[in-house]
């Protein structure tokens, strides 16, 4: 489980919800390149947690996702296999003991929550808020920005619905602003 990163776990979640899928369409998902899926695909399926799906042809009734009634394979589909099952089970379990071994931080899940909550947040507030010391809260923010579970704000102004901490009418950007990435949200939405 301590050689998962988030995008293995959330490819692991996708398979489980679209019972097979292949590389591209998970990439539309998560809205990054499709080589970088590709990886993780082949890491996973090295260490035999997910395995590719035999057959020409697949019907809707085992690829969830698809909207035709039968499609052939164009693509190379994937699946959970058993130990994959089980380790996303023990996973959803107690995501926040996961993300506290990653991160090595327990208030990791909570920063998570407070970052989907909040839209848009600078170190410093998230030290307030989390009562840690500002070298703290930016080691969490480095580290999470590594595993790409946020991103950073690039904009000189703020709108009042992108920072609801401190809802002003606008907000001049002086420090660097973090936001959950769409690895983040989507890993949020499954574990939580």
């Amino acid at each position: 489980m301590n050689n998962l990163n988030p995008l293995h776990i959330y490819i692991l979640a996708h398979l489980s919800k679209a019972n097979i899928d292949y590389a591209k369409s998970i990439a539309k998902v998560l809205k990054t390149e499709q080589s970088i899926v590709d990886q993780a695909l082949k890491e996973l399926e090295d260490i035999k947690i997910i395995e590719r799906s035999h057959g020409s042809s697949i019907k809707r009734t085992k690829a969830r996702f698809k909207l035709s009634h039968e499609v052939h394979k164009h693509h190379t589909y994937y699946k959970l296999t058993k130990e994959g099952e089980l380790l996303l089970r023990e996973i959803k379990k107690d995501f926040s003991a996961y993300l506290t071994d990653l991160v090595e931080n327990e208030k990791t899940l909570e920063i998570l929550k407070f970052l989907r909550k909040a839209k848009h947040e600078h170190v410093k507030q998230i030290a307030k808020v989390f009562s840690l010391q500002i070298d703290e809260a930016r080691s969490i923010i480095t580290k999470l920005l590594s595993f790409g579970l946020i991103a950073e704000r690039k904009t000189k102004v703020l709108k009042r619905k992108h920072r609801r901490t401190k809802p002003k009418k606008e907000t001049r950007t002086q420090h660097k602003y973090y936001k959950l990435s769409r690895l983040g949200e989507l890993l949020l939405r499954f574990f939580c």
